[in-house]
């Protein structure tokens, strides 16, 4: 059975915004936005195509642009705009260059004159005054508060997250203020869980300022915070207003942070956009030298595959549990090892290896798919193998409490078929995970 979603989106300038449904072309939209230059664009997108318990996605894209020689070269570039398509719910993800310097972006999704901006120690010193004038630029009844905490996987726990409503509680803030997420994913997790929870739910805004978070963690609603068992096993799905990804940020980085990021970005090759993985094997060298162009496209690429797969799935009912390729024993170890010690793109980056071997003992894929992912993540200097601390034992415990367990059976995210194509189950031989654990792991 096949979902199909069909777009054709094109853009206007001071045309003010409306969606016109033709009754001709059912499944077809027309979007009219503000915006320069001309464009059009034309997407067919179809997903979560299930053939034998497979699932699969296609894309379809033609790009067709038209410049308005009217737009001044000196004017800034709109930005590229990827819709999280949940009805009532729905928001926009902008992707560009220099975004913190607009601020009629981030003005428009403030609701209410109140708004606590939550960063990190880290993140605070580079950008936070840059985001306080964006939320206040020519906008003088907007008061600003910000709260600091310390940066790390470690403080992703309830002691650290009590520090927000603290600061919110003491600035008496009320159901119409805006929660800003200013950082990376520990930040834009406990920010939206804090916004959930607050005064039963109050907006917010993610400002993702790592790949890690600009192509995953800030898109699709997913907040919370760990607890010592188990990552991530509190927390809520809560859509934020926007999310505003500033490339520049990136420019900031650690080397280390953007190898992290980019196991997220493989990870949507591997799942359903195998056109998307060979374009990262040929373009590797430039996103690792930080390209502007190829950061942007492989951005804007993740951003559209998760946007479609939460489109269908916002609860992870199934199709969207896909998204967690690796995750399952990439969480084993952070929590076996310690929050922290691995970047989360690094455990991950292991735990894909690990649900490939394993995908491979199933004679579900062939050893083609096994080499080239070994090959990737080598180039980018992530780990293939987890700590040799971690034990099976280790790995089966903390697997045990994973949130994708059902009555007692463990479900994984696994390779099957061609390139692109996965799936989740727990129809499986148990002798195969104990093989991959054996495998990589002391007994």
């Amino acid at each position: 059975m096949a979902s199909t979603a069909n777009r054709f989106s094109l853009s206007l300038p001071s045309v003010g915004s409306s969606t016109l449904k033709p009754k001709a072309f059912p499944g077809f939209f027309l979007k009219f936005e503000n915006s320069n230059p001309l464009s059009l664009r034309v997407n067919r997108v179809a997903v979560s195509v299930s053939n034998g318990g497979v699932m699969r996605s296609a894309r379809i894209c033609a790009s067709a642009p038209v410049i308005d020689q009217s737009v001044s070269e000196a004017s800034p570039r709109a930005p590229t705009i990827v819709d999280v398509d949940l009805g009532d719910r729905s928001y926009p993800i902008y992707i560009g260059s220099g975004l913190l310097d607009r601020p009629e972006l981030l003005q428009r999704h403030v609701h209410g004159k109140r708004v606590l901006v939550v960063t990190n120690s880290t993140v605070a010193p580079l950008y936070l005054d840059k985001v306080v004038d964006a939320l206040t630029r020519g906008n003088p009844n907007v008061s600003v508060e910000s709260v600091i905490l310390p940066d790390g996987e470690k403080y992703k726990n309830m002691e650290t997250l009590m520090k927000v409503f603290d600061k919110a509680i003491e600035s008496r803030l009320d159901r119409r203020s805006t929660f800003v997420a200013l950082g990376g994913g520990v930040i834009g997790d406990m920010c939206g869980f804090a916004a959930a929870a607050f005064l039963r739910g109050v907006n917010f805004i993610q400002i993702p300022t790592t790949v890690m978070a600009q192509v995953d963690s800030s898109v699709g609603g997913k907040t919370g915070i760990n607890h010592t068992l188990g990552k991530n096993l509190i927390g809520a799905f809560y859509q934020p207003q926007c999310v505003l990804i500033d490339t520049d940020t990136l420019n900031t980085l650690p080397d280390r942070e953007l190898a992290s990021g980019l196991a997220e970005v493989i990870k949507y090759g591997l799942i359903r956009d195998a056109e998307f993985f060979e374009w990262q094997e040929k373009h590797m060298p430039g996103l690792l030298a930080r390209d502007p162009s190829a950061l942007a496209y492989a951005i804007k690429r993740s951003c559209e595959n998760k946007a479609e797969v939460v489109s269908l799935d916002e609860k992870e009912s199934g199709l969207r549990a896909t998204l967690n390729l690796g995750h399952t024993f990439g969480h084993a170890i952070e929590t076996g090892f310690g929050y922290g010690q691995w970047l989360h793109g690094e455990a991950v980056a292991a735990g894909t290896v690990m649900a490939v071997d394993m995908s491979y003992r199933l004679g579900w894929i062939d050893d083609s798919i096994v080499r080239r992912v070994h090959s990737i993540l080598q180039q980018v200097k992530l780990p293939t193998a987890p700590p040799q601390t971690m034990t099976v034992e280790m790995f089966k415990s903390v697997m045990a409490v994973d949130k994708k367990v059902a009555d007692g059976l463990l479900r994984l995210i696994l390779l099957k078929g061609p390139l692109g194509s996965c799936v989740f189950t727990g129809d499986y031989d148990r002798k195969a995970l104990d093989d991959t654990l054996h495998a990589f792991c002391k007994s």
